[in-house]
């Protein structure tokens, strides 16, 4: 009791300032915590870590978080909003799912009409897998103005409108079946970026698996934005064809590196499984080479050469520039990755590219001022599509390990990387080392509940990152939370990695879906209106309705 009395004084003396001037109502620091504090905190078996972790995340009544969380709903085909650090929800993003009590998708022409822009082939689809959130950005900063989203199981991308926090459009790729690496926004949202996953024939159409290398193929789409519209632009919209590998996750540069992606890959053996006819199983058959490739894609250019007549094939209405007109044209290098990677996260500066390998223990640090050289170089070899593959030492400046399942990064202010560990279930927290290969190292690993896939750190990979707080989207809860029998919700943990040392601060059961990727912004970007603007206003529109009733003043006879 007395140890709680003095650790609560010390931390709420520490906590208070010598600013503020206490109410009535405060703690007379001097005078020490109040008995009943320090009889709750005994009586709940609380350590003073539990106290510590519990006045960092407690949000009062009336007051407000410091920052939104969207975290994809997986399964839920939904968007969740999350406040930090209380790690209240506070809305569920109708998206590619109907939701009745948002009276989204049921009985509302204009939300019908939303999801009816994601049908397939003239199919309703109502469903959707979303798994990567990207907040518009401006020079590289998240600008609080839009979101997209993707939905995987059937490669759609949506729109939503900040101000209100609504789905505006949905747009599904005409020449792909599922999509993965998507969504993610150059530094000025010019585009909406997309990458396939599994690799199919082009445009709908039926090739056997024994012709997989000839007729399947994947594609990096790059939907252009209009921002005074709020709309995807397909007219002016394109792909670019990509190998029969398996595109995992992308991002694309920023500052020294804007105007370039980079998205990893695994199955560069191209296996198609087939253990009856002799051939290795599935899992293992995509797993048999020490590396896979990064693909590395010159945007702006492909922008270009998109507009030039006789460069690119249409395809079910989309301009599809081919593989042999990209290395042509030198829009789409290859560059060895270590295998099966799950994450490719370029550093604020724009200078440098982590790419987390599944299967192997290490991260791997490209400079990209060595890609620069290296492309110009022109000491490469091919592939066997005839896409140049960079040199590995040419392109690689350190590795680093870090333990077992590294997948995804985010940065800090303070020049520091974090990857999620998915084997460990930890969090590795790392230094960048610049040019110096030897500043690269591993400063300390904290364990999460359990099974981490993605982590999401406050304004983690833009420009210029917060620090402070990071999210683990943990894959399974076990024994944190109340039994609610064998579907256990996910475990979204808030860290605190504002102090020297990483600490867990919270456990949030996520039980309205599979949460995959979340992105953190300050609150005070977001200017979301409490009211529309006028009565009768039409929410897809962001306009007045023609349809609705004009309010009149009364007359009265005296």
């Amino acid at each position: 009791m007395l140890f709680i009395a003095v650790f609560l004084t010390g931390l709420i003396t520490a906590c208070g300032g010598e600013e503020e001037t206490p109410t009535p109502e405060a703690v007379n620091v001097e005078a020490g915590m109040p008995a009943e504090a320090m009889d709750i905190a005994a009586a709940r078996g609380l350590t003073p870590d539990d106290i510590n972790a519990a006045l960092k995340t407690y949000v009062p009544s009336g007051k407000l978080d410091d920052y939104y969380l969207f975290s994809s709903g997986g399964q839920s085909g939904n968007v969740v909003v999350i406040g930090v650090p209380s790690m209240r929800i506070l809305k569920n993003i109708a998206v590619f799912t109907p939701e009745s009590w948002q009276g989204y998708g049921y009985g509302d022409v204009g939300s019908e009409a939303v999801l009816d822009g994601g049908n397939v082939d003239g199919t309703k689809i109502r469903m959707g897998d979303t798994h990567h959130p990207a907040l518009s950005e401006t020079a590289g900063d998240y600008d609080g103005q839009w979101l997209f989203i993707n939905d995987k199981a059937s490669a759609r991308v949506a729109v939503i409108d900040l101000r209100d926090f609504e789905t505006k459009q949905i747009v599904k790729d005409p020449n792909l079946i599922s999509n993965h690496g998507s969504s993610f926004v150059p530094p000025n949202t010019e585009y909406v970026i997309q990458t396939s996953q599994y690799a199919t024939p082009l445009g709908w159409e039926y090739a056997p698996i024994s012709e997989y290398k000839e007729k399947y193929r994947g594609l990096i789409t790059m939907y252009k934005f209009d921002r005074e519209k709020g709309r995807i632009d397909m007219e002016n919209s394109f792909s670019i064809e990509i190998p029969p590998y398996w595109q995992d996750l992308c991002d694309a540069g920023k500052l020294v590196s804007d105007g370039w992606g980079f998205c990893n890959s695994f199955n560069t053996e191209m296996a198609t499984g087939g253990v009856e006819s002799g051939n290795p199983p599935f899992e293992a058959g995509v797993s048999q080479r020490d590396t896979d490739y990064l693909h590395i894609f010159n945007w702006k250019k492909a922008a270009e050469v998109a507009e030039q007549a006789g460069k690119t094939e249409v395809i079910n209405g989309m301009r599809v520039i081919r593989i042999p007109t990209a290395v042509e044209e030198g829009i789409l290098f290859l560059a060895p990755e270590p295998k099966s990677p799950h994450g490719a996260d370029v550093t604020p500066d724009g200078k440098y590219i982590t790419v987390a390998g599944k299967l192997d223990p290490h991260v791997t640090i490209y400079s990209f001022d060595k890609i620069m050289k290296a492309i110009e170089g022109g000491n490469w070899t091919t592939d066997d599509f005839g896409i140049p593959v960079l040199d590995f030492d040419e392109v690689m400046l350190a590795q680093v390990e870090l333990g077992l399942g590294p997948l995804h990064t985010q940065y800090d202010d303070k020049g520091n990387a974090y990857t999620s560990l998915f084997l460990d279930s930890a969090v590795a927290k790392w230094s960048l080392g610049g040019e110096d290969p030897a500043g690269y190292k591993l400063l300390e690993k904290l364990p999460v509940q359990y099974n981490i896939g993605h982590i999401s750190a406050a304004e983690g990979d833009t420009v210029s990152p917060d620090g402070q707080y990071l999210v683990a989207l943990n894959k399974w809860a076990v024994d944190r939370f109340l039994p609610v029998g064998p579907l256990k919700p996910q475990n979204e943990q808030l860290l605190d990695i504002g102090g020297d040392a990483m600490k867990v601060i919270y456990d949030m059961p996520m039980g309205i879906g599979e949460p995959h990727y979340a992105q953190m912004i300050k609150a005070d970007k977001i200017n979301a209106w409490e009211v529309y603007p006028e009565t009768g206003w039409d929410p897809i529109a962001q306009a007045p309705s023609e349809f609705a009733t004009a309010s009149r003043r009364r007359t009265h006879r005296a």
